[in-house]
């Protein structure tokens, strides 16, 4: 720590100087095992994704006219990050293993963490502010699912964007809005989120611009032109994906709305036709709040917003997922982890403009002093926290997750920066130093040290799946994935089945849990014990053509078919025009010419590419 403390005290933290130290940070907690296989989203976002494997002819530029899946907009569920994709295609013909994609993740960390610490640099011109900021944002433990993770990529280069605009402001007034519109398009093109990059940029010039440029702050002007770049990035951005990715608006969209609506509501709604955002999936496992009501909604929201603030600080328990039900529907709306939720999303900002106030009447005539400094930075902290967080928060737009550790990386930014001005000013207290300096060291041994145990789930998939369901183990996928995971690397089916058995427990209106029950003891070749779960799965998704073809080819492949021939027909009259009509008549009558389902329906196998169609 100590040598640390020396190192902020002797160089200024300058993006080149502050690069070497932070890539050799990130390194060491983040670096997943080279041996590690796809895991979680990287096997659809890498291993199934046909743009990345050039199917069917597809030229580089296709990706600005497929999602983030590779999928047409026809069969998008949502996310449009071409950026990602670009660098993706590139890196598979140099390599196909993870571990080289998510060396791209790592190494943006880094550049991003030395980007914030040269920035802090030039506004409070306090080496150890700098410094400090930039080791919190380097060692966050909460951020290691981006960094991590190959499907990170789309968070960490949006961090990039917003970090190379705040780098903008410190160019000259004619330059600044080319900056500013030049890297908000970049990270609007590696994550929809960046959007908040509008008016986080725009309160940024304003807070920033005494510090930035001392001589002639210009500080309304300055806002201006940001805000002017911002909002011409994001109208380029639009119109640009509508032309190249048009996607027919969801149903609550179409229309607008009524007259005598609150104006506020019709001037949101109208954005959003505007956006015109591909639609988002809607699924209860993932998050339960898309069936409730909006008061509950907001209620779960806050308390989600409230645990993630927690783990910025405390990260005790990190995991890849959250889904229910690890985070149900709240039963009461105003409860402690809702009121604090409610009150740290609100009083932030309102801190901020008090701040703010105060640093304008700190500022001299000729030099804006680095105490006022200090308290813009932190304004801009306080207001910068909740409002990167709020496209994430489930409580504007429902999300088809309900929380994901990678939603809080533009946050960490504004949170290491208050952490940068905080510890920088308790470190001033002489007569608290060694005090603080060992809480310090604390903290960062803590946060290295959980960022590091994290890093070490990605090992491989069954590492991964084991973690979660340690770290949630009221999540129904976690235990579900865990017990494929135990059957496909062990072989134990008896161990699957039991760990089956506790994510039906947890989700028994969940179609996958029965369905994958019931493979189970398929797989034992017990298919009559089998057909009851199927059949329940059956009736819970009958549109879901995965499942149903993966139940009715191990049906087939173990002799359970002809038993059960007369009630699936009844099920096909029951559904007529569902997958489980055509797929369910097919293996009945055509199943001995294909060999159960048609080859072409079957289900991706494990760790396997795109299927060619």
């Amino acid at each position: 720590m100590s040598q640390g403390l020396a190192l902020c005290r002797s160089q200024d933290p300058k993006f080149w100087v502050a690069l070497t130290p932070a890539l050799l940070v990130v390194s060491v907690l983040f670096v997943r095992n080279p041996a590690s296989n796809y895991i979680f989203d990287e096997q659809e976002a890498l291993l199934a994704n046909p743009y990345v494997h050039a199917e069917d002819g597809m030229l580089w530029r296709d990706a600005f006219k497929r999602d983030f899946w590779g999928l047409p907009p026809t069969r998008s569920i949502g996310s449009y990050r071409p950026l990602p994709n670009l660098i993706w295609r590139a890196l598979w013909q140099v390599s196909e293993l993870p571990w080289v994609h998510h060396w791209v993740n790592v190494m943006l960390h880094a550049a991003n963490a030395a980007l914030l610490a040269s920035l802090v640099f030039a506004v409070t011109k306090n080496r150890r502010a700098g410094w400090l900021a930039g080791g919190c944002f380097a060692c966050a433990a909460l951020l290691t699912e981006a960094i991590t993770g190959v499907v990170g990529i789309a968070d960490v280069l949006g961090g990039f964007g917003i970090l190379l605009a705040l780098a903008s402001l410190r160019l000259s007034a004619p330059l600044m809005p080319v900056g500013v519109f030049g890297a908000l398009t970049l990270g609007l093109f590696s994550k929809e989120s960046v959007i908040v990059g509008v008016p986080l940029i725009t309160v940024a010039a304003l807070l920033l611009a005494p510090a930035l440029h001392p001589g002639r702050p210009l500080r309304f002007l300055r806002m201006l032109l940001a805000s002017a770049a911002a909002v011409g990035a994001l109208t380029a951005y639009t119109y640009f994906r509508r032309h190249y990715f048009p996607v027919e608006l969801p149903a609550d969209l179409a229309q607008p709305l009524a007259s005598d609506a609150p104006a506020l509501k019709r001037a949101l709604h109208a954005f959003l036709r505007w956006f015109s955002q591909p639609k988002l999936p809607a699924d209860p496992m993932n998050n339960p709040l898309v069936d409730t009501d909006t008061p509950h909604r907001i209620a779960g929201a806050l308390r989600v917003y409230f645990r993630g603030l927690v783990q910025v600080v405390f990260p005790w328990r990190l995991s890849g997922d959250y889904s229910f039900p690890q985070e149900p529907v709240p039963t009461r709306l105003f409860f402690p982890q809702s009121v604090l939720g409610g009150a740290l999303l609100v009083l932030p900002p309102i801190a901020a403009l008090w701040l703010w106030l105060r640093s304008i009447r700190r500022e001299s005539k000729a030099l804006f002093s680095a105490p006022a400094a200090h308290v813009a930075l932190l304004a801009l902290a306080l207001v910068w926290v909740p409002l990167a967080y709020f496209p994430h928060s489930n409580i504007l737009v429902t999300l088809p997750t309900v929380r994901a550790e990678r939603f809080w990386y533009l946050p960490a930014l504004g949170a290491a920066m208050a952490l940068g001005v905080v510890f920088d000013a308790l470190l001033l207290r002489l007569r608290w130093r060694r005090q603080v300096v060992v809480l310090l060291a604390a903290f960062f041994a803590f946060q290295g040290c959980r960022a590091r145990t994290h890093a070490f789930d990605y090992n491989d998939d069954l590492s991964f799946w084991r973690a979660t369901r340690r770290a949630v183990p009221r999540s129904a996928k976690a235990q579900l994935n865990y017990s494929v995971m135990v059957g496909a690397h062990q072989g134990a089916l008896e161990k699957r089945l039991a760990i089956n058995a506790r994510a039906l427990e947890l989700a028994p209106k969940w179609p996958m849990a029965h369905i994958y029950y019931g493979d189970t003891l398929c797989r034992l070749n017990r298919p009559r014990a089998a057909w009851p779960h199927y059949e329940r799965g059956f009736t819970l998704a009958p549109n879901d053509p995965n499942l149903i073809a993966l139940s009715l080819q191990c049906l087939w492949d173990h002799g359970g078919m002809d038993p059960h021939k007369e009630r699936l027909l009844e099920l096909v009259d029951a559904n007529r025009g569902s997958w489980l009509a055509y797929l369910g008549s097919e293996i009945v009558y055509r199943g001995e010419q294909h060999g159960g389902v048609e080859k072409k329906y079957r289900p991706r196998g494990y760790d396997e590419g795109p299927k060619k169609r």
